[in-house]
């Protein structure tokens, strides 16, 4: 089949009309009448059925619904693309955060780089660290931010910034103008656990499991947006990432570094041998000055 009788069987599911169909493809109906004969010609099996003055689709047409809408989703990246050579726009800057980074950095660094770069359109997902690594070897990605360093042959990490990892805890538990918390204060305390396999949450785990009594963890969650939601909830104390605990101080919680103090760094992931851009060179300079302003603040 070619592609216009896919759009057209795609226009007759979705609107169960011929007349209704052409409207939506912008063509004469006598056009789309024709092509929906010939996709039937050349598969041999009828693709519609006129029931109540509708046109119902027919049991070998559901089952290739789903391959349909497959081919028009492997279509959408080639119209955008094909819609920004159009209209002259800049390459999509493709930039992909962990959860933690997602909920502020991330999105003011882009919405600074918009005003500067107006003509460039930008992509902006929430990854694991392993799939940031995956999609920039794919060419998916132009650029990943992590709070570690997956030290990938194939992958430069850049530090932009660095911070301390802070407790967590409900409104009032710390006292006022509390600078730092012992970590053995934490010792028999209820916490919120932090499972994983990157570095930061195996150290997470090795400062807790070293105090004596150890703490209470009775749940253990997968993110730290999670740790800081469960907080709210009374569920115990977390310790953070400085990110995290930025957006939840802002919320009302009390949030305070660890002594010893604990350093975790933002990294920027790219390809060693890939292309940069003057968007790309900007997005970094501004995430680094929003970083730090966040940490200091």
């Amino acid at each position: 089949m070619r592609l216009r009788h896919l759009e057209v069987i795609q226009a007759i599911l979705q609107t169960g009309h011929l007349g209704t169909a052409a409207e939506w493809l912008q063509l004469p109906v006598g056009d789309v009448d024709t092509a929906l004969k010939e996709a039937e010609l050349q598969l041999g099996f009828m693709l519609f059925a006129s029931v109540r003055g509708r046109l119902q689709p027919t049991r070998e047409t559901l089952a290739l619904q789903a391959e349909i809408a497959g081919v028009y989703e492997a279509l959408e990246p080639v119209q955008r693309l094909a819609s920004r050579l159009k209209h002259h726009h800049a390459p999509t800057l493709r930039a992909l955060c962990t959860p933690p980074l997602a909920n502020q950095l991330l999105p003011q660094s882009i919405a600074v780089l918009r005003r500067r770069f107006q003509d460039t359109p930008c992509n902006l997902s929430s990854q694991p660290t392993r799939d940031i690594v995956r999609s920039l070897l794919l060419h998916e990605a132009d650029v990943g931010l992590s709070l570690h360093d997956p030290e990938h042959p194939q992958i430069l990490g850049s530090v932009l910034a660095q911070g301390k990892l802070q407790v967590l805890a409900p409104h009032g538990w710390l006292k006022p103008r509390q600078k730092y918390i012992a970590l053995q204060d934490l010792a028999g305390q209820s916490m919120i656990g932090l499972e994983g396999h990157d570095p930061l949450s195996r150290l997470l785990d090795a400062k807790l499991q070293a105090l004596r009594p150890l703490p209470v963890v009775q749940t253990w969650v997968q993110t730290y947006q999670m740790m800081r939601s469960m907080v709210e909830a009374g569920e115990g104390l977390a310790i953070v990432d400085p990110f995290t605990a930025c957006g939840a101080r802002e919320a009302g919680l009390d949030a305070c570094p660890v002594s010893p103090p604990i350093m975790v760094s933002l990294y920027a992931l790219t390809l060693r041998d890939g292309a940069t851009s003057p968007a790309l060179n900007a997005l970094l300079e501004i995430v680094t000055q929003k970083a730090e302003s966040l940490l200091l603040g």
